[in-house]
């Protein structure tokens, strides 16, 4: 039995990275499923509003929103966030890991690096539910279409000017350094932490730490469309060469000036 247990810890960055990969594919496949099945073969969805269900669901555009179509697109936004997310924290949850590894090694216990993970969605959840509120509040004010994005030129300009704006304020270059440096985060937070609670409260904070990166971001996709996928990939792939590439900060901010580049025009295209 002890072999047997030590075989698995020797694979554990294995089935760490085998985990991840296993649940962003997941989450992409769902993400994928719902734009296909909300895009309709183009029908014409004048009037109406789909529910992120995977099944062609409609109402009304004036219909107010129900408990069961709020309860879909916040699963909806808290699939779409494993999915842009994980990749980003996997170098972290993978350094936890490690640590982990070599604690069990030497007879010390340790909480395994799901709590840590758990916790990071977590944070991500919240923002969901934020995101959720947000996209109701646009569309009873008649400001996003079938597919969710954008109807007015003002508000898109609005927000990518504002997102643009926030690549370069210090809150961002602060958050984006921690999620850049994950040992660094850790240290500044009290190290590892060895029990499930600590470990699932420390996945919590660096999750917080990540949506105050990059939740401006997340707002693009009211801009370019909830529910498409070659802007939610090309966000992602944003999200993640800012945290992994070591030019990340200067791509964040020459991002931010293509963004306030593109509201401007937006602007004088009113």
């Amino acid at each position: 039995m002890t072999e047997a247990v030590e075989a698995v810890l020797r694979r554990d960055r294995a089935i760490v990275v085998v985990a991840l990969a296993t649940v962003t594919t997941l989450a992409w496949a769902d993400i994928i499923w719902l734009a296909r099945d909300m895009a309709m073969d183009g029908m014409d969805m004048t009037g109406f509003r789909m529910i992120p269900a995977g099944r062609g669901l409609m109402m009304p555009a004036i219909a107010p929103w129900h408990p069961v179509e709020f309860a879909y697109v916040l699963a909806m936004w808290a699939v779409m966030m494993i999915g842009m997310m994980t990749p980003s924290v996997a170098p972290m949850i993978l350094i936890y890991a490690r640590v982990g590894r070599h604690a069990v090694g030497s007879g010390q216990p340790f909480a395994a690096s799901g709590w840590f993970a758990c916790g990071y969605l977590v944070a991500w959840l919240a923002f969901s539910l934020a995101a959720t509120s947000a996209q109701w509040a646009l569309e009873r004010a008649a400001l996003l279409t079938p597919m969710m994005e954008s109807t007015s030129s003002l508000l898109g300009a609005i927000v990518l000017i504002a997102a643009g704006i926030y690549q370069w304020t210090p809150l961002k270059e602060t958050c984006l350094s921690y999620c850049q440096a994950p040992l660094t985060f850790i240290m500044r937070h009290g190290g590892f932490r060895p029990d499930a609670p600590g470990a699932f409260a420390l996945g919590v904070r660096h999750g917080l730490y990540c949506v105050g990166c990059c939740w401006t971001l997340m707002l693009l996709l009211f801009v370019g469309g909830v529910m498409n996928v070659l802007w939610i990939a090309a966000l992602s792939g944003l999200v993640l060469l800012e945290k992994l590439v070591p030019f990340g900060k200067v791509l964040s901010r020459v991002a931010g000036c293509a963004f306030i580049g593109g509201g401007v025009w937006l602007l004088f295209h009113l």
